[in-house]
């Protein structure tokens, strides 16, 4: 039997409501957890989820630290915490300069500013205990500051045949004990195995334009693809971008194909050492929605 992931939960506009009972649907099949994506108001669904579930565990995957007051973000943390009765992770990150950017917010340096967010979220008085922190983590560098300072770390679009160098700058005691370890995978199951691949490369291209994202997948293997994407960005060829992105790297980052090769790929994050694989769904044809109905239909 394959183990089950956890499900990546967006409340999009419209459907906040449906987006509660699809989290509730997920407890009652006895998936281990939702993660809410940067895309929307991902803590106030969390609180949303907390109200309405009693055992799945909950979580942002990522919260861009910069965006709220830390105090803000404080009493925000401890109040989930405490009426979610220790089921929420809270998940934070730098997110990326373009994204900043287009908010006004000037970031600094992302290990130390990271350091400083954890610090003065904990020094917060008067709000109550603060729940798991989970750092969102690529590189070395992080996943060492994950490991000092938070109880827990989470990837997005990471390279299944690097996490074992990945997590490998990890002590035994966190690869093997409480210590979080998630990735978000893209995931489209279809038997249109090529329509499924095309989503999914729609889905990652954008990333491929982040600096930080193109430096990790060098350092996983992928510098010809990188390298070829930067030329196209030099060339002012954004369309060029897509060509770049092989079919090994696609299958090295995300999930596609029919339920049993999606099944077996879920497997295999798990034996890479993601505790948490993190499931992303995109449909072929439809929205979240659908996505997610594909997903259950996996399990049934």
């Amino acid at each position: 039997m394959t183990q089950l992931p956890a499900v990546s939960l967006a409340a999009i506009p419209g459907r906040r409501l449906k987006t509660i009972e699809i989290a509730q649907e997920i407890e009652k099949r006895g998936f281990p957890g939702i993660y809410g994506p940067s895309l929307g108001d991902s803590l106030s669904l969390c609180t949303a989820i907390a109200m309405s579930t009693s055992r799945v565990e909950l979580g942002t995957s990522i919260t861009p630290i910069y965006t709220r007051n830390v105090v803000d973000f404080a009493g925000t943390a401890a109040f989930l915490h405490e009426v979610s009765e220790g089921r929420f992770r809270f998940g934070v990150g730098v997110s990326h300069a373009p994204a900043m950017n287009r908010l006004g917010i000037t970031q600094g340096k992302p290990l130390a500013d990271m350091r400083r967010f954890v610090e003065e979220l904990h020094a917060v008085p008067r709000v109550g205990e603060q729940p798991p922190i989970v750092l969102a983590t690529l590189r070395n560098k992080m996943i060492q500051l994950a490991e000092e300072i938070a109880q827990g770390m989470v990837f997005a679009n990471g390279a299944r045949s690097h996490m074992s160098s990945s997590l490998g700058v990890l002590s035994d005691s966190s690869r093997n004990g409480d210590f979080f370890i998630g990735n978000m995978i893209p995931t489209c199951i279809s038997d249109d195995k090529a329509a499924a691949m095309a989503v999914n490369r729609k889905t990652l291209t954008s990333y491929a334009f982040l600096p930080n994202y193109r430096n990790y997948w060098k350092q996983a293997g992928y510098e010809e693809e990188m390298n070829g994407v930067e030329k196209a960005l030099a060339d002012n060829n954004p369309d060029g971008v897509a060509d770049c992105l092989s079919d090994r790297w696609l299958a090295d980052t995300t999930l596609f194909g029919s339920a049993a090769e999606v099944r077996e790929g879920i497997e295999a994050w798990f034996d890479s050492g993601i505790k948490t694989p993190i499931i992303v769904p995109s449909a072929v044809s439809g929205g979240q929605m659908q996505a997610l109905q594909d997903f259950f239909a996996l399990w049934d």
